[in-house]
C-alpha cells in the first residue's frame, strides 16, 4: 500500500496490523527511512513484528491524540469506551452523594422542626400549668396571714402548706433546661424569664417565710406577745427569732430578684407585666412588715431586760407646741425592765429641769447655727433638731444630772400614739374622773386640758394619763392584733422614736422611721424632710393647719432635675383668739408673737449634694436662710400668721445628679395625719 505523506506508513503483518505515525515538520513527519526498496520494507516489517506490543501502545496513544479528527481505530475505540464508562460512574457517584446530602438535609430539617415543635409544646404546656399554680398560690399567702393574725393558727398552717405546694410546682415547671434555653429566643424569652423569676420568688417566700412563720404561730398563742400582769413572756419571741429572720432574708431575696432591671423592665405581655408588678408590690409591702417584725424580735427582748436590768426614758411629746420630732417634752418617765417584767419607776415634768448653763453636751456647729444653745439647755428644746439620736443623748444627760440614773434607751411618743394604744386597751379613767378613749384622748390632752384646768394642774393630769395608759397596757387582757396594728401605725407616722446607747442595738433600727434620722433617699425616691418648730412659746399648734405637696421636672440639658416642696400654713384659730383663748395657750405675747397669732419656723431638708434654688411666698420670691445640716442642703423660713391667715411657701432645689426621682416628704407629726399631694411643675417656674 502506498504511504500517505500526510499521515504516515501503514504496514500489514500476518499477526497484527500496526500503525506507525511519525510527526513531520508541519505537525507530522514522514520518515525517509521507510521509503525505498522492498528490503527496507521487510526490515521495517521485521523490526515492527519483533515489538508488536510497544508499537500497538504507541499507535493507540497516537490515535487517542487523533480522536479530534473523527477517526477511531482499534484500541483507541476501547480506550474511549472505558473513559466513557469512568465518566458515567463518576456522574453516578456524584448523584448518589447529592441524593444522600439532600436526604440528610431533609431529615435534619424534619428533626429540627420536630424538636422545635416539641420544645414549643413543652414550654407552652408547662407555662399554662405554672400559670394555674401561681394563680392558686398567691391568694393563699393573704389567706394564711389573715388566719394566723386572726388566731386560727391551724388553718393558717394548712393554707401555708397549700401555698408551698403550688409554688414549688410552679418553680419546677419553669426552671428545666428546655425552659431556660427558650429564654434566649427573642420576644418570647423575656416573658419566660419573668415568669420563671416570679415562680421562683413565690416559691422562696412560701418555703422560707410563710410556712415557717405559720408553723411557729401554730405552736404558740399570739397573745404571748402581749403583756400580762406587768410582764411580757419573752421566750416565745426568742424562739421565733431564727424563723422571723429567715423570713426577712427570703423576702429580701425575692424583692431583689423581682426588682432587678432585666425583670422589672422586661418587654413582656401586658397580663404578665400586671401580675409581676402586683406581686412585686405585695412582696415589698409584706417584706417591710416582716423586716419590722424581725427588728422587734431582735431588739425588744433586750429592751425588756432579757439580758439584764434595763432602764428606758420615755419622752411624752406635746404636739400642741411643735418641735421637729413632734412636740416639746412636757412629761417624762423611766420604765424599768428585768426578765420581761416592766414597771414605771419615776415620773417628771419639764418644770423639774432647769436651764443648763453651759449646755449639757457640745452641740454640732450646724445645730448651734440653726437653733442656738437652747437645744442642749432646755428639756423642752432638745428636739429642735430633727435628729432624734442627738435629741435622745441630750435628754439622757439631763435626766442623769437631775436624778442620777443613766438610762440605756430613750423612747419618744405622743398623744396621738396614745390614742392608738387605747384601741387595744380600752378606755382609762383619770384621777380627775375624766375618761380617756381612743376618740377623745387627742382633743382632751392637746386642747381641753388647757381650757378646763389651771396651768399648775396640767402637769399632774399629763402624768396621770401616761401612768393610766401604761398600767392598762401591761395589765393584760388586751387584743394582740389591735395592739400590733396600733404600734405599726404609730411607727409609720414617726410617732414612736427609739434610741439605744448600745451601738449594735441601734444599728438594728438604721434607716427606719423608728430611728428618727434625717431623710433617706434611694435610687427611685428623693426624700425631703419638712420640720416645724413653734416659735410662739405657746400651745397654739392644734390650730395650725398644714398641707404638703411635692413635684419634680427636668429642664436642663445636663439632666439635673428640679424639685419643688410646697408648704401651706393656715391659722384656724377663731378671730377673737387673743381674748377667747387662755393666755397659756396664746402665749400672751411673751415671746414677741401677738396673742392669737402662730409663729412657726419651717426647715425643708433636701438630700446631700443638692442645691438651694430659693423660696417663693404666695407666688413671689421671699427671703430665706440657705444652709446645711450634717451635709444635707436645707432652706429655712419663719412664718407668722394671724387668725384666719394663710401662706403658701414653695421651696426649690436642684438635684445633685442626672435622673429624675419621685419626690416624697417625711415631716413633723402633727395633731392629725398629713398626706402629701402631687404638684405639676413646668420649666417656667421663677425658681429656675
Amino acid at each position: 500500500m502506498d504511504s500517505d505523506p500526510d499521515i504516515g506508513t501503514v504496514h500489514h503483518h500476518p499477526r497484527a496490523t500496526l500503525l506507525i505515525v511519525t510527526p513531520s515538520s508541519g505537525g507530522w513527519e514522514s520518515s525517509s527511512r521507510n521509503h525505498g526498496d522492498g528490503a527496507s520494507d521487510r526490515r521495517s516489517e521485521s523490526s515492527h513484528s519483533r515489538e508488536p506490543r510497544a508499537s500497538a501502545s504507541s499507535s493507540t496513544h497516537h490515535r487517542s491524540q487523533q480522536s479530534g479528527s473523527g477517526r477511531s481505530h482499534g484500541s483507541s475505540s476501547r480506550s474511549a469506551s472505558g473513559s466513557g464508562r469512568s465518566r458515567q460512574h463518576h456522574r453516578s457517584s456524584k448523584t448518589r452523594r447529592a441524593k444522600r446530602r439532600r436526604r440528610i438535609i431533609v431529615w435534619s430539617a424534619i428533626g429540627a422542626g420536630a424538636l422545635l415543635l416539641f420544645a414549643v409544646a413543652w414550654v407552652g404546656i408547662r407555662a399554662l400549668i405554672a400559670k394555674g399554680e401561681l394563680e392558686a398560690a398567691v391568694p393563699l399567702a393573704k389567706t394564711a396571714q389573715a388566719q394566723v393574725v386572726g388566731g386560727d393558727a391551724a388553718a393558717g398552717q394548712a393554707s401555708a402548706e397549700a401555698l408551698a405546694g403550688h409554688a414549688a410546682s410552679a418553680a419546677a415547671l419553669t426552671s428545666d433546661p428546655i425552659w431556660r434555653g427558650a429564654e434566649l429566643v427573642p420576644f418570647v424569652g423575656p416573658n419566660l424569664e419573668v415568669m420563671r423569676v416570679v415562680a421562683a420568688s413565690v416559691d422562696l417566700i412560701a418555703r422560707d417565710a410563710v410556712v415557717p412563720l405559720a408553723t411557729g404561730a401554730g405552736t404558740m398563742d399570739l397573745a404571748a406577745f402581749a403583756p400580762t400582769g406587768g410582764a411580757v413572756n419573752l421566750q416565745p419571741m426568742l424562739d421565733m427569732q431564727p424563723a422571723i429572720h429567715d423570713a426577712r432574708v427570703a423576702f429580701d431575696g425575692a424583692s431583689t430578684a423581682l426588682e432587678a432591671h432585666a425583670v422589672a423592665n422586661a418587654p413582656i405581655i401586658a397580663p404578665l407585666a400586671e401580675a409581676r408588678d402586683e406581686l412585686t408590690s405585695m412582696v415589698v409591702d409584706a417584706g417591710a412588715a416582716v423586716a419590722g417584725l424581725d427588728r422587734a424580735a431582735r431588739l425588744l427582748p433586750a429592751m425588756l431586760g432579757a439580758t439584764g436590768p434595763r432602764d428606758t426614758l420615755l419622752l411624752f411629746q406635746n404636739n400642741a407646741e411643735l418641735r421637729s420630732t413632734g412636740g416639746i417634752s412636757g412629761a417624762l418617765a423611766v420604765v424599768h425592765a428585768e426578765g420581761g417584767a416592766v414597771s414605771m419607776t419615776q415620773q417628771a415634768s419639764s418644770r423639774d429641769f432647769p436651764k443648763y448653763t453651759p449646755p449639757v453636751v457640745q452641740l454640732p456647729i450646724e445645730t448651734r447655727a440653726l437653733w442656738g444653745d437652747n437645744t442642749a439647755s432646755y428639756i423642752q428644746d432638745v428636739n429642735f433638731t430633727p435628729q432624734f439620736p442627738l435629741a435622745a443623748t441630750i435628754a439622757r444627760e439631763m435626766w442623769k444630772r437631775e436624778f442620777g440614773t443613766e438610762v440605756q434607751s430613750v423612747v419618744a411618743v405622743d398623744p396621738v400614739m396614745l390614742s392608738y394604744l387605747l384601741r387595744a386597751t380600752g378606755p382609762v379613767t383619770l384621777a380627775t374622773g375624766e375618761v380617756l378613749t381612743s376618740e377623745n384622748a387627742v382633743q382632751f390632752l392637746l386642747r381641753d386640758v388647757y381650757e378646763r384646768y389651771p396651768a399648775g394642774a396640767q402637769d399632774a393630769i399629763f402624768a396621770d394619763a401616761a401612768a393610766a395608759a401604761f398600767a392598762a397596757l401591761t395589765a393584760g387582757g388586751i387584743e394582740p392584733k389591735v395592739l400590733i396594728e396600733a404600734l405599726a401605725q404609730a411607727g409609720a407616722e414617726r410617732r414612736i422614736l427609739v434610741w439605744n446607747a448600745d451601738v449594735a442595738e441601734q444599728a438594728i433600727l438604721a434607716d427606719t422611721t423608728l430611728a428618727g434620722g434625717l431623710p433617706v433617699s434611694d435610687a427611685d425616691r428623693q426624700t425631703f424632710g419638712v420640720y416645724l418648730n413653734d416659735m410662739t412659746g405657746s400651745k397654739m399648734d392644734p390650730y395650725l393647719a398644714v398641707e404638703l405637696a411635692a413635684g419634680s421636672v427636668t429642664c436642663r440639658n445636663d439632666g439635673l432635675p428640679n424639685y419643688e416642696i410646697v408648704v401651706r400654713l393656715t391659722n384656724t384659730a377663731p378671730a377673737d383668739a387673743a381674748t377667747s383663748l387662755p393666755a397659756y395657750v396664746t402665749g400672751g405675747g411673751q415671746f414677741g408673737t401677738p396673742p392669737g397669732a402662730i409663729a412657726t419656723s419651717v426647715h425643708v431638708y433636701s438630700a446631700q449634694g443638692t442645691y438651694n434654688l430659693g423660696v417663693m411666698l404666695n407666688g413671689e420670691p421671699t427671703a430665706y436662710h440657705p444652709t446645711s445640716d450634717a451635709g444635707y442642703t436645707l432652706s429655712k423660713i419663719v412664718a407668722e400668721l394671724g387668725p384666719g391667715e394663710s401662706a403658701e411657701y414653695r421651696f426649690g432645689f436642684l438635684g445633685g445628679g442626672a435622673g429624675e426621682k419621685q419626690a416624697v416628704i417625711e415631716s413633723t407629726p402633727l395633731v392629725y395625719t398629713l398626706e402629701t399631694s402631687r404638684v405639676a411643675l413646668t420649666c417656667e417656674s421663677a425658681l429656675w
